[in-house]
């Protein structure tokens, strides 16, 4: 726990997420671990699906809402043949059909489902509906249509296809690699991709690799975290600087930094810049998150103000 000597850590920490955990347990688990309540994450990953998932710790809580936005890559199973209430494993099966997919019909499916789509979130999917989420709404009986959201999917690349029988029935199995942006079901994907073939499709395994910058090699597991707890050493937390690194950074001046600082205002390097910008000192400090988007930079956040 956090003593005078021993203050509450600031960072950010990379879980290699394993199967069966929600995001909140593991957040849970690293409140415990990390003796702080101030510890959140930057994006959910379903109970079914492992892989890198990104939490703040202290102060780093704040860069949180930002990293939310980065693209994302996922390695996923998709089983072609079977829809499912959820478009996962974890759903019931509403429909199965034999597959027998012609040659190019799933290379010709995949192309019309990369690049900028317009996609229809799962409806079991964490998005509010009236102001209750989708997915206690479906599983308390009600019919769920949400709209269809525009995101982009710049890699859908198809790995290796394994033909399964379920109950006497012919499915397939493919391997797939995604890039997308933020806010893409990798889910709705699999069911919208089943759709196309005439088949329905669901995820049976889905891992994430890749956050912004972050990769599953930046990871460690729940089960390091607790030995290095165990052994009273440091969690392997990357810090603020460190973390500035997932985002596009702009060097500041000095003269720029002690404005910053003030919560003033200073001319944006590149006008009309849609990204989230990282302000740092020419040492690697980060000081802020900047909004370019007009010709003055605003801090989004500050995380070195005058009075520090």
């Amino acid at each position: 726990m956090p003593t005078p000597d021993r203050p509450a850590p600031d960072g950010i920490l990379l879980i290699d997420k394993p199967a069966g955990w929600t995001s909140h347990d593991v957040v849970a688990r690293v409140r415990r671990l990390a003796g702080t309540r101030k510890v959140g994450h930057a994006g959910t990953l379903d109970p079914m699906a492992t892989g890198v998932l990104v939490l703040g710790v202290g102060r780093a809580t704040r860069l949180l809402t930002f990293l939310v936005g980065c693209d994302k890559s996922y390695a996923a199973t998709i089983r072609l043949g079977a829809a499912t209430v959820t478009d996962d494993a974890e759903g019931e099966v509403t429909t199965t059909t034999p597959v027998d997919v012609p040659p190019g019909a799933l290379e010709a499916a995949v192309a019309d489902l990369t690049g900028p789509i317009a996609q229809v979130p799962s409806a079991v999917s964490a998005i509010k509906v009236d102001g209750k989420r989708a997915y206690a709404r479906v599983r308390g009986g009600e019919d769920v249509t949400l709209v269809a959201r525009p995101v982009t999917v710049a890699r859908f690349a198809i790995g290796e296809r394994r033909a399964v029988e379920v109950g006497g029935i012919p499915l397939l199995d493919v391997d797939v690699e995604v890039d997308v942006s933020s806010g893409t079901y990798v889910r709705a994907l699999a069911r919208d991709l089943g759709a196309a073939l005439g088949v329905g499709g669901h995820l049976t395994a889905l891992r994430r690799t890749r956050v912004g910058r972050f990769g599953i090699a930046d990871c460690t597991t729940l089960e390091a975290l607790a030995a290095a707890r165990e052994a009273g050493t440091h969690l392997p937390l990357l810090t603020l600087d460190a973390a500035a690194r997932a985002f596009a950074t702009r060097v500041l001046t000095a003269d720029e930094a002690r404005e910053l600082s003030f919560g003033r205002r200073i001319p944006s390097a590149e006008p009309g810049r849609a990204e989230v910008v990282a302000a740092v000192e020419e040492q690697g400090r980060l000081i802020a998150m900047l909004d370019e988007s007009r010709s003055t930079a605003r801090a989004h956040v500050v995380f070195a103000p005058a009075s520090s």
